[in-house]
This record gives structure tokens, C-alpha cells and sequence, in this order.
């Protein structure tokens, strides 16, 4: 990664353009081409350093909700339930953690109801019986942005 490289994941992080072409005008930026540009972005895709480039929407206001899920899985199952939940269009992270509930994902759908039903039918699917759902009851939202 050069010194180019870590000047478009500061600029990508945040406010990213609303615009017909926006890797054009972030190219522009930079003194490079579109085609430039995009090489680096799958570059840096490829190589892990960019997860995924997509926008960011607050649930609520378009008529959604969401809640943050723990499930207890054995070890030895872990890689089937995840993919098993990752199934679920309306789940935006799921990761593993050092814990008795060991899987922890996010679920966003039309209603708290829809959200259950696809918990309940996890639970059939993978044998695991344990998922908790914790909606929020209030959210602090911070602005994630890190300085390469």
C-alpha cells in the first residue's frame, strides 16, 4: 500500500459523493483516471484492507427496525450457523466473539415480528435453540473514521 493508497481509504471513509460518477470525481481528486482509481479500489479489495464500499442508512427512518442477535454455538458448529445466517438478506454483520454467546450479528427488517420469525427459523435450521434479540432501547451514534 503506497502513500496514494492510504489518501483514498481516508477520502472513501467518509462523505462519500453523490454524484452520476462518483469514482471519477474522486479520481479527479487525486490527479488519477476512473480506470486508475477502480484498479487501486480492487487492489486494495482484494488484498483485505476494503470490506465493502456501500452506503449506510438509519433504519428507522426508512421504516425499518433492527437489533443486535448472540447465539450460543458449539465450536464445532460455527462455521455452519454463520453461513446459515448469512443467508438472511437483512443481516449486516455477523462475527464471533471470546464469550458463552459466541456468534453476535446485526438483523434489519420490515418489523421486530419478521425479525423473530427468521430467528425462530434459524434456530430449526442449525439446531442451535439460544439467540437472544436486544433491540437497542436508545442509540449513540459515533462517526468511525480512521486516519491512515
Amino acid at each position: 500500500m503506497d502513500d496514494v493508497d492510504r489518501a483514498i481509504l481516508n477520502r472513501i471513509q467518509s462523505d462519500f459523493p453523490i454524484a452520476a460518477r462518483p469514482y471519477l470525481s474522486i479520481a479527479r481528486e487525486f490527479g488519477l483516471s476512473e480506470n486508475e482509481l477502480l484498479a487501486r479500489l480492487r487492489r486494495l479489495k482484494k488484498r483485505g484492507f476494503i470490506r465493502r464500499i456501500g452506503g449506510n442508512f438509519v433504519p428507522e427512518k426508512l421504516g425499518f427496525v433492527s437489533t443486535l442477535c448472540a447465539a450460543r454455538v458449539p465450536a464445532e458448529h460455527v462455521d455452519a450457523f454463520a453461513e446459515v445466517v448469512n443467508r438472511y438478506a437483512g443481516v449486516t454483520h455477523n462475527y464471533q466473539r471470546d464469550n458463552d454467546f459466541n456468534i453476535w450479528f446485526t438483523f434489519i427488517a420490515p418489523s421486530m415480528d419478521e425479525i423473530s420469525r427468521n430467528l425462530e427459523s434459524i434456530s430449526r435450521e442449525t439446531g442451535v435453540p439460544t439467540i437472544l434479540n436486544l433491540p437497542a432501547t436508545k442509540v449513540f451514534k459515533i462517526r468511525a473514521h480512521f486516519k491512515l
